[in-house]
């Protein structure tokens, strides 16, 4: 169900109607493999210039000249997510580039199911949380005001959910490792540093850490529209584009689980869908008048159907409470180093 601020969104934006195929520059983090390069494919198929901000840019360059997209129409540059300094540099080296920004995709993410001990950052920081939702949180931080001075009719924020974090759906409401919690964020708000590993401050679970670090991904999406859609114009939105079951996100499980998993979604459940149609339905997200919404969770169901159309998906009271989403915009603008407003 769209809320009374989404509808006022779609009538904020709806200058962009008459413009559906207007193009612009959009940033894509994580877009060497998987849905952030068909996404880039997508996009710049519609005529966007896509800055592919990856850790691997020889990989990225590779994953581009695979697919076909011509070289003047993307920008390589380099970034860690995992780390604050180099989310600075990948900053700096979009300013310099002198284009502006008419839309931003957070859509990089690392997903380390087998961890036995955390993994720490640079500045000591869990690697799944620091990588999918701190670097991410300070990069568009770090990139609201080129989105404020575009010029484009639909400036958007776009980031990538994930049913696994929003218990209003099946998936959400699986106990393996344990649903996704932030609990009252006692981790974050001791500094978040060993031997601290979870953002409720409790044992360290890998599998848990990705999905409490997409659960902050979708609080965020609807703590940026809560304080800045009415007074930028700035779409703000998140999206779940179905089970992408063979994405690279999953290289670092089991073999078996490898082969299993997309059999099993495309057989048993219904809810595959392909890298392709994933990176299609990011793009329409990006570009298509019709999800000039801020503030909504887009989904597609967890069962695919031919043709099947997008719906505001409802987010549990964890992803949508405002306590606890101001919290978690205070504390992580403490840890990544800014100041909170």
């Amino acid at each position: 169900m769209v809320s009374a601020s989404s509808a006022a969104a779609r009538d904020h934006a709806s200058p962009a109607a008459g413009l559906p195929g207007t193009p612009g520059t959009v940033l894509i983090t994580g877009a060497s493999s998987g849905v952030g390069l068909f996404t880039t494919k997508a996009l710049a198929d519609r005529g966007w210039h896509v800055v592919m901000a990856c850790r691997d840019t020889d990989k990225a360059r590779r994953a581009q000249a695979a697919l076909a997209i011509p070289d003047q129409v993307v920008t390589h540059l380099q970034v860690d997510l995992g780390d604050l300094e180099s989310v600075q540099r990948l900053v700096d080296s979009f300013h310099s580039s002198g284009r502006p920004l008419d839309a931003l995709v957070i859509n990089a993410a690392v997903y380390l199911p087998r961890l036995k001990q955390p993994q720490r950052t640079p500045q000591g920081y869990e690697i799944s949380m620091a990588t999918n939702h701190l670097g991410h949180f300070l990069l568009i931080d770090r990139l609201l005001d080129d989105l404020r001075r575009s010029q484009h009719p639909s400036r958007r924020v776009v980031i990538l959910g994930t049913v696994t974090a929003n218990s209003k759906e099946l998936g959400g409401k699986i106990p393996i490792p344990a649903p996704a919690d932030l609990g009252d964020l006692s981790g974050f708000a001791a500094g978040f540093k060993a031997p601290i590993a979870m953002a409720n401050g409790k044992t360290f679970k890998p599998g848990k850490a990705y999905k409490d670090s997409k659960l902050c991904n979708m609080i965020t999406t609807q703590e940026l529209h809560r304080r800045l859609h009415a007074s930028t114009g700035i779409v703000f939105s998140s999206l779940y584009p179905g089970c992408v079951a063979d994405s690279p996100l999953f290289r670092h499980t089991p073999r078996a689980f490898q082969t299993i998993f997309p059999w099993f979604q495309k057989t048993i459940t219904g809810g595959y869908v392909s890298q392709a149609l994933a990176g299609e339905r990011v793009a329409d997200v990006v570009t298509d008048p019709a999800f000039a919404v801020s503030g909504v969770h887009w989904s597609w169901g967890n069962r695919q159907t031919k043709g099947s159309k997008q719906f505001s998906q409802e987010l549990s009271d964890k992803a949508s409470n405002p306590e606890t989403a101001r919290r978690l915009w205070e504390l992580s603008s403490q840890l990544v180093g800014i100041e909170a407003s």
